[in-house]
């Protein structure tokens, strides 16, 4: 598929992460209708997230899973309503979740009073909510975009699989790349049904991604 043959409306558009920037992204053109369980993660390999789909997130983030592999100024999530984030400077956990080789990075603050394990009930609530509106969302909506940064062709395949398995709905699928030494978006043509990948210019210093880039992506995404 082509950039032009996904750019349409659709029932529910739905981050797979890779990073915060498609979440990002995604709210900032008004495209974001609900808090979805890989927004916020950082989760470089598809084919992690393509095992994750096919096991229904059995074992996400489990507690004995769970490993510090250190902290950073990343900004905590104390609260997400009704699309509005209340962001807090402050130093939080980088937790590992050893299963699925994934990263949370805003949902653990460093507090000399509470461990790990004191702040994870709540947490787990949160993400157990997401997840459920995330299936939920899936099979309720007529059509579906679902994009994600990182993947390559046969990870791209492998993912149309998968949730063919879990939606019985109309979907497509957008892979976001980055590639150095170019100016503009590139089209890449992998033949996939359902699958448009593209790749952008990369950069590195900024986290929310290139808006004129994404502007061009999103601009004729609408919602229905």
């Amino acid at each position: 598929m082509n950039l032009e043959d996904i750019q349409k409306s659709y029932g529910v558009i739905v981050s797979l992460g890779g990073l915060c920037q498609v979440t990002n992204q995604i709210k900032r053109h008004n495209l974001r209708t609900f808090s979805g369980p890989l927004d916020w993660f950082y989760y470089p390999s598809l084919s992690d997230v393509n095992r994750l789909l096919q096991n229904r997130f059995k074992k996400f983030m489990k507690l004995e899973n769970m490993i510090i592999e250190g902290s950073e100024s990343y900004g905590l999530i104390e609260s997400e309503f009704d699309n509005q984030i209340k962001w807090a400077e402050r130093i939080t956990y980088c937790i590992k979740d050893t299963y699925y080789n994934c990263f949370s990075m805003h949902d653990f603050p460093i507090n000399s009073e509470k461990d790990l394990k004191s702040t994870y009930p709540s947490f787990k609530a949160k993400l157990d909510t997401r997840i459920n509106q995330f299936l939920e969302k899936i099979n309720s909506s007529e059509s579906i975009l679902f994009i994600r940064i990182w993947g390559n062709r046969d990870e791209a395949v492998e993912l149309q699989n998968v949730l063919s398995k879990i939606t019985n709905k109309d979907f497509n699928i957008l892979i976001v790349n980055f590639k150095e030494g170019i100016s503009n978006i590139v089209e890449q043509n992998w033949g996939i049904s359902r699958v448009c990948s593209i790749e952008l210019p990369r950069y590195q210093d900024r986290w929310e991604g290139d808006d004129s880039d994404w502007n061009a992506i999103l601009n004729k995404i609408t919602l229905t």
